[in-house]
């Protein structure tokens, strides 16, 4: 596997690594919050251990890797460099259930989107499908679908957008005026 470009995000402690291989299957993403969530992941767990690597999110052909703040930046993209490009590529995905869930199998936190009207829930997954998650996975991000109760979708940030400052309020604001002028005027997007 080569790493083609190491580009930087929205967020300024997550950056985008894009190589020359998939890392999870089309369409699904795998997003991974703690080293435990990644039991079953040989590469997410590499990646772990490597001092300042704070999440994970893997989309496609690229790796968001978020640090934490005193993480040295260098050291970790040197590292996460060594370590794509020595891996033996095979599906980061393919012992893992994923879809729009975007969670490893055994995160806690990883659920299918829960309450409220199904018709209604997939046409907002449509939408986001094709306006809002391109976007941010072009910074490096994406999103859940966590649940509808009533007129309220909670969502949950991945990759560059789960710690991003953008990501809580003008990204935030900008679904939810999408989703109200092209679904429904009373809908709420809001963090799980």
């Amino acid at each position: 596997m080569k790493v083609q470009s190491i580009q930087p995000t929205p967020n300024p402690n997550a950056f985008k690594f894009l190589v020359d291989q998939t890392l999870a299957k089309s369409g699904q993403t795998l997003a991974y919050g703690k080293p435990e969530h990644a039991r079953q992941d040989v590469l997410a767990q590499a990646m772990f251990a490597i001092p300042g690597v704070d999440t994970l999110f893997f989309c496609d052909n690229f790796v968001t890797v978020s640090m934490t703040p005193a993480a040295d930046w260098r050291a970790v993209a040197e590292q996460v460099t060594r370590l794509l490009e020595s891996h033996e590529p095979e599906p980061v995905a393919a012992s893992v259930a994923s879809g729009h869930a975007g969670a490893a199998a055994d995160d806690p936190l990883a659920r299918l989107p829960q309450g409220g009207d199904a018709q209604l829930l997939s046409r907002i997954n449509s939408l986001l499908d094709d306006r809002v998650r391109p976007a941010l996975a072009g910074d490096g991000g994406g999103l859940q679908v966590m649940g509808l109760e009533g007129k309220t979708l909670f969502i949950r940030y991945q990759g560059a957008c789960g710690s991003c400052p953008s990501s809580t309020s003008g990204t935030l604001l900008a679904i939810q005026n999408l989703l109200q002028a092209e679904i429904d005027e009373e809908l709420v997007v809001t963090m799980s």
